[in-house]
């Protein structure tokens, strides 16, 4: 496992945004885990969260891309933090967009987008912080492609979460950003996968954060709900 993605692991626990419990999820599954990016609050800790995305951006899709898109309301400051991360550790100027969820009818910003406007040309990250069930992308990727003037206009490079909790999408026995990618074909990946944070937290860990007790939760867990 690289290294980045050993701190974002230690970074997620000692944020308090990876706990380990007992917590219900908006599906309504009963989850042993739980992940919730809106537990980074401080200046220091969006910093560091910008680098670990921007690294996991680097490592999966190269340079070729030119905004990161972050769904309101929370991917806007992954979208931001991250630019100005990736502009310190490769050198390159990324632009940032994000959707508004009522449009703004006056000034000189009006419109349904905030920051950047994306256009023709433009090739597209997207950011977000988790996806359970792939359906946020069902309403990013429509306001997306609307900038178009030309079918295939825009291209979207890919799409990054901060973890792939490895569960089964509803209707389906694939994973979440399985299904978009192959739904919309465009690559979306992880900065961690739940199989990384149990390799860290526990097999080659102290047991400390994942007990055993909590793996034998995770492990049945997965074994109704697990991503074939």
């Amino acid at each position: 496992m690289e290294q980045y993605k050993k701190e974002f692991i230690d970074f997620m626990v000692e944020c308090e945004v990876l706990k380990f419990g007992s917590f219900t999820l908006k599906s309504g599954r009963q989850s042993p885990f739980f992940m919730n990016a809106g537990a980074y609050v401080t200046g220091s800790q969006l910093f560091r969260l910008g680098k670990f995305y921007a690294q996991a951006i680097h490592d999966n899709f190269g340079d070729d891309f030119d905004v990161f898109f972050g769904p309101a309301y929370k991917g806007i400051p992954l979208a931001v933090v991250t630019a100005v991360a990736y502009s310190e550790l490769y050198g390159k100027e990324v632009k940032y967009c994000s959707d508004r969820k009522e449009a703004k009818d006056h000034g000189a910003d009006k419109g349904g987008l905030l920051g950047y406007n994306i256009k023709d040309g433009d090739r597209v990250v997207i950011i977000e912080d988790v996806t359970t069930s792939g359906k946020s992308i069902e309403e990013t990727y429509p306001k997306i492609k609307a900038q178009e003037t030309v079918p295939g206009g825009i291209k979207i490079v890919g799409e990054i979460v901060s973890l792939n909790r490895m569960e089964k999408a509803p209707d389906t026995n694939k994973a979440a950003l399985d299904v978009i990618s192959e739904k919309y074909g465009f690559p979306a990946k992880a900065i961690v996968s739940m199989s990384d944070v149990i390799d860290a937290l526990y097999t080659n860990g102290d047991k400390k954060i994942i007990t055993d007790e909590i793996k034998t939760q995770i492990d049945a867990y997965y074994k109704q709900y697990g991503a074939k």
